[in-house]
């Protein structure tokens, strides 16, 4: 199925692309986020020339324990993982660095906007919905991490609240190959498109190097 997207009209909306997650070595570590790190590179060249919304999510854990815990003991301590100012060393970057933070490569900009969640979706129980609304957003285009997981249910959440959705397949990632792919073709069935990154950037009339 074909679509459209005025960028002017469209947020970027990147997933938890934060050290705990795309660090190597890191407690909930994807590996497969870091191939995902250009791709997201271009989309946000893009949308800050347009001038366009750009959003990131930050997932949150601690400092009291929730359900969440159960599923991803990482959060526990001594871990403490997605604990904002909880500090850890990457052997990749060779850097101590806030375990919660959006990794440098991607580094937020004074006029994005941040999410912080204490659940998997961006939508849920957040301000997300109402600062779209506030920027003249009518769709949403979304990458980042984990597929099948804060991707899926923040992309579920964008059709919910009545948001045409487009995840980015070369632009998200999992450590379940069969599972994000499933993820995948299920959006595309029944919750909004799948793209790739040049199929995004060619709609929104951009370039890609």
């Amino acid at each position: 199925m074909s679509f459209n997207l005025t960028i002017a009209q469209t947020a970027l909306v990147i997933v938890d692309m934060q050290n705990d997650f795309v660090r190597v070595g890191a407690p909930l570590e994807v590996a497969d986020a870091r191939a995902t790190i250009p791709a997201h590179q271009q989309l946000l060249e893009i949308w800050r020339e347009r001038q366009a919304p750009v959003i990131y999510t930050k997932f949150i854990a601690g400092p009291k324990r929730t359900l969440m815990w159960d599923w991803s003991p990482q959060l526990e301590p001594p871990v403490c993982c997605c604990w904002p100012g909880f500090r850890r060393f990457y052997a990749d970057v060779q850097l101590e660095l806030d375990c919660a933070d959006i990794i440098d490569e991607l580094y937020p900009q004074a006029a994005d906007t941040i999410i912080e969640k204490y659940g998997y979706g961006a939508f849920y129980n957040t301000t997300l919905p109402d600062r779209l609304r506030s920027l003249g957003v009518d769709s949403v285009v979304i990458t980042g991490t984990v597929t099948q997981i804060c991707v899926d249910e923040t992309a579920r959440g964008a059709f919910n609240y009545g948001f045409k959705a487009v995840t980015v397949a070369d632009a998200v990632s999992s450590f379940a190959p069969d599972l994000h792919a499933a993820t995948l073709k299920n959006l595309a069935m029944k919750f909004g498109h799948v793209a790739t990154t040049a199929e995004v950037v060619k709609k929104v009339g951009g370039r890609l190097p």
